[in-house]
């Protein structure tokens, strides 16, 4: 016969949630006993499955629990004869108050084991894989590390060749440039030395001459002294013997009247000079036309890339600010010059040159080179969004921003947005927001402008190529309108 403490064992009484005697004890319909805690906890934690965690019966509709106080009373009891606690040994190992796997047989959501059972093959198993696991990780790790340091190792030669590249050049340019002015000081030299020896050889003709035409004098004096003299003889038989004498007058060799040219001796040789520096200067403008350019395609390939989240535009942030001398006299500024507002009514602005006339519109204080990122708030039935150069016209129709070649303008209406540039307009098929983010990189000659909500959304990107500062703008045409430029943190 068995002893009693090997019939009445703990684990005919435990809860086979908790693994322990029970508390508060309630039964359900199928018939087995739980803590009433673990038994409410247990099927929170199934999702009101309302199942049996032993025989797996469910039950439609959540059963009541009530505390059974004869199991209760009987446990009380069987304490007393001596009922043994859970060894050691059977007592869950585990951060949850759930069931062993091996003593109840159940499948959990994660592999229980109690301590009692064989878990140390089961935990070398799971070492095992986790093992393989971390090294194919650190493989992966390992070679992206391997791959970063050779794109370091290129990133460093692409460096090395860009700095002798450009050495080289600057080397070569002037070496260039110093043997085109070395031959135009020689084409100078040679030119004041024709010049001079044409002026030496026009000199002496013309002086030759006058000595001729001096000579020529010297001797139409002496003969007409001899005619006064002859002529001054009173006795008529002296007279008449003395003038056969007389030698007749010589034929002049030199022309009775002398051409001389008007005082331009050397204009043409200056016309031709002048006509050579236009040359120059256009073949030179042409050519450094094309070094800007090919300069600008090396900044746009070495250049960071346009940001891809607000977050990275917000690095390029700038605080913009209205120019009131720029301001049309029917625009208010205010929220510290950040803020624009169309009215009916003339404000008292001053007179000023770069005041716009025709339409309502202003620049910002601030001059824009480099990487710059700024967002407007828009209300109203429209505004124009746009940059623009400072010497853009301030009256007529032309001078409307996006209407003429020194500006760029994003037209947002209620229902739609256009962009326009040298009075061309294009449709942009996007949803429309009353946030707009513009984004300049000027040396790069990059212009994009994005609708900013939850998310940022491209609207229109411009590639071109800046030559001169621009100056953010706003065009508004409709009194009530208005624009604000945030504040950006």
């Amino acid at each position: 016969m068995e002893p009693k403490g090997d019939l009445l064992n703990w684990e005919t009484f435990s809860c086979s949630i908790c693994m322990d005697l029970p508390k508060d004890p309630v039964t359900i319909p199928c018939g087995h006993s739980y803590c009433m805690n673990c038994i409410k906890s247990h099927w929170d934690e199934e999702e009101k499955s309302n199942r049996c965690p032993q025989c797996q019966q469910t039950f439609t509709q959540t059963p009541v629990l009530e505390k059974n106080t004869m199991m209760s009373d009987l446990l009380e009891q069987l304490k007393k004869t001596g009922l043994q606690a859970a060894s050691a040994d059977h007592r869950y190992a585990g951060p949850e108050d759930v069931a062993c796997d091996v003593c109840t047989g159940r499948k959990q959501k994660a592999i229980k084991f109690c301590l009692g059972h064989d878990t140390v093959s089961a935990a070398a198993a799971e070492r095992t894989e986790r093992q393989r696991e971390l090294e194919v990780r650190r493989e992966e790790i390992q070679q992206r590390i391997q791959d970063r340091e050779k794109d370091v190792k290129l990133l460093q030669q692409e460096v090395e060749a860009i700095n002798h590249s450009a050495d080289k050049t600057v080397e070569d340019s002037e070496k260039i440039f110093t043997e085109l002015i070395r031959l135009i000081q020689k084409r100078s030299s040679d030119v004041k030395q024709q010049i001079r020896s044409q002026q030496e050889t026009e000199v002496s003709r013309v002086k030759e001459l006058q000595e001729k035409l001096e000579q020529e004098i010297t001797e139409l004096k002496r003969k007409d002294a001899e005619l006064k003299q002859l002529s001054n003889t009173e006795d008529h038989n002296q007279f008449l013997h003395n003038y056969p004498s007389l030698s007749a007058l010589s034929e002049s060799t030199h022309s009775s009247s002398i051409n001389i040219r008007p005082l331009r001796y050397f204009e043409d040789v200056t016309a031709a000079v002048s006509e050579l520096r236009d040359k120059l200067q256009d073949i030179l403008r042409d050519t450094w036309t094309n070094i800007s350019l090919t300069l600008t395609e090396v900044e746009v390939l070495l250049s960071e890339p346009e940001p891809k989240s607000r977050a990275g535009f917000l690095k390029y942030s700038c605080e913009i600010t209205l120019d009131p001398n720029t301001a049309h006299t029917y625009l208010l500024l205010s929220e510290e010059n950040r803020k624009v507002t169309a009215l009916d009514q003339h404000q008292s602005y001053s007179r000023h040159p770069d005041r716009f006339t025709s339409w309502w519109q202003v620049l910002s204080r601030e001059s824009l080179t480099g990487r710059c990122y700024w967002e407007i708030e828009w209300r109203g039935r429209g505004v124009h969004i746009a940059i623009a150069c400072k010497n853009i016209s301030r009256a007529g129709y032309e001078c409307g921003f996006g209407r003429n070649d020194k500006s760029w303008a994003l037209d947002c209406h209620q229902n739609s947005f256009t962009f326009w540039y040298n009075n061309t307009a294009t449709p942009i098929s996007v949803p429309q927001s009353s946030r707009v983010g513009v984004y300049l990189d000027h040396r790069a000659g990059l212009l994009s402008f994005y609708s900013v909500s939850e998310t940022m959304t491209l609207l229109h990107r411009v590639q071109t190529t800046f030559t001169q500062p621009l100056h953010a703008g706003v065009w508004l045409y409709i009194c009530g309108n208005s624009a604000e430029f945030c504040k950006l943190e």
